[in-house]
């Protein structure tokens, strides 16, 4: 069974399928050719609720960077069109309560039709 990873913060650029990296801390056991189950959201659910799946993913490359060495080019790889770096990174910030600095893991995919 593939394990879980949840886009609650980019749901519809999932769903959309114009997200094709994301950045995560941890993940370190990932690895180019393992599929993944993308899902809404995979913790907090309240009682009774359910993991809500969007599709597979098979992961392309992975590996960790400074936060702050995103490229535009990778904001839209995350689903960001006409966002700047600095918007995506305050973002990011501002949700794991990281810094700027911090080393993250760059994971790129591709969505599998099934």
């Amino acid at each position: 069974m593939a394990r879980n990873m949840s886009f609650a913060l980019t749901t519809e650029q999932f769903k959309n399928k114009t997200k094709t990296v994301t950045r995560r801390f941890g993940w370190e056991f990932l690895k180019p050719g393992d599929v993944v189950c993308g899902v809404e959201r995979a913790m907090g659910l309240k009682k009774g609720e359910r993991i809500k799946r969007l599709g597979m993913i098979r992961i392309v490359s992975i590996r960790k960077e400074p936060l702050n060495t995103i490229t535009p080019d990778d904001v839209v790889k995350e689903g960001f069109p006409g966002w700047e770096p600095e918007q995506f990174i305050d973002m990011i910030c501002s949700h794991y309560g990281c810094t700027r600095d911090a080393d993250i893991r760059r994971i790129e995919f591709e969505h599998i039709d099934t």
